[in-house]
């Protein structure tokens, strides 16, 4: 029997000054399913998220979503572990895909863009806004990542996280996190610049050849494994045209263009 989606109010309360582990995930080519096909897709990728999410002890219901029929975008609550969401979150996520499309034809299968970061987000009158939620975005339909997916042909999903986030929690292996597992891209859209670091669960990198982009000579590098703490830097933060002034680590810069598109 399959599942139906359940749409709850994401437009509850949130401060501005709260920081949020924000992500979104999106179905590969879901232009190419008639309607019936749109309808089972959405209520698997509704079904595999909250699946996840339980494996994981996470409690799918606490979180603020917005849904957008072939995407879920989510803020998640306070002091929900980075461990988690990057570690057993994925696992069970790429598992209850490779379970589901084990059962299909090809022409049926789901296979997820699923993008992370962590940052300052709050409710606005048609979604959310902050640099998180931008980012979240741009990562998800960075050209390397759709590349990354579609390359390799027997992955279900490619995540692909921060550089805040890979720095922060990957680089440190506790929890059982494999730094050798990301390859870093840089990625541009919008206005936003910075770089994220791509992964694709159950194949290896090593293996997966050409569908692992370079990022580009000369930029920021991430630090060395055995390199000190990065200082932070000051650095422009434009939101619908006007600028304020923050405090990051790592090498992201989010932004917006000044009259540029804000999503």
């Amino acid at each position: 029997m399959t599942s139906q989606p359940t749409v709850r109010p994401w437009d509850k309360t949130m401060p501005d000054d709260h920081r949020r582990l924000c992500l979104a995930a999106d179905i590969e080519q879901y232009s190419r399913f008639d309607t019936q096909g749109q309808r089972t897709a959405q209520a698997q990728l509704a079904r595999v998220l909250r699946a996840a999410a339980e494996r994981s002890g996470l409690d799918h219901g606490t979180w603020s979503v917005q849904p957008q029929g072939d995407m879920e975008f989510a803020v998640l609550p306070a002091g929900t572990s980075e461990h988690v969401v990057l570690g057993r979150y994925v696992t069970h996520l790429a598992a209850e895909l490779g379970g589901y499309n084990a059962t299909r034809r090809p022409a049926g299968r789901i296979r997820l863009r699923l993008a992370i970061d962590t940052g300052v987000a709050a409710t606005a009158a048609l979604g959310f806004s902050g640099p998180a939620p931008i980012a979240v975005a741009r990562y998800l339909n960075a050209p390397e990542v759709k590349r990354a997916l579609a390359a390799a042909g027997s992955a279900s999903l490619v995540v692909v996280i921060s550089d805040r986030l890979y720095q922060d929690v990957v680089r440190s292996r506790f929890h059982g996190h494999d730094a050798e597992q990301y390859r870093r891209i840089h990625v541009e859209q919008k206005g936003f610049a910075g770089y994220g670091w791509v992964r694709l669960p159950g194949v290896d990198p090593q293996d997966a050849g050409e569908p692992w982009p370079a990022a580009p000579e000369g930029g920021p590098r991430p630090l060395g494994r055995a390199a000190g703490a990065e200082q932070p830097s000051f650095v422009q933060q434009g939101v619908h045209g006007s600028a304020v002034q923050g405090v990051i680590h790592g090498s992201v810069v989010h932004g917006v263009v000044p009259g540029g598109a804000g999503r």
